[in-house]
């Protein structure tokens, strides 16, 4: 079986023969190269003719996917906690939750 799945930039895959998780950083034609990162945080590459010759299929993120990527910053992850922490807040007043 050969992949079909075309690479695209910030999706994540899954070489089944080799059973490796990762996410294509970049695609670039005039090398013909396919940089990717591995879940573990490991970089790597394929050529195009390797890609379509592999066993890789598209899958969903991983649930902790961040893990390798160390210098993300909390915005990149694509969600924030902040609505939880103020949600109900600006009705209250301070004498509300501070004791006398």
């Amino acid at each position: 079986m050969s992949t079909i799945t075309d690479p695209i930039i910030d999706s994540w895959y899954k070489d089944l023969e080799n059973n490796l998780i990762f996410k294509v950083l970049t695609i670039e034609d005039k090398g013909d190269t396919i940089d990717v990162q591995y879940l573990d945080g490991d970089l790597g590459s394929y050529d195009k003719e390797s890609w379509y010759s592999s066993t890789i299929d598209f899958i969903e993120a991983p649930e902790d996917w961040s893990a390798p990527f160390d210098d993300m910053e909390e915005d990149d992850l694509g969600y924030s906690d902040t609505d939880m922490h103020r949600q109900g807040f600006d009705d209250l007043s301070s004498g509300d939750w501070l004791d006398d």
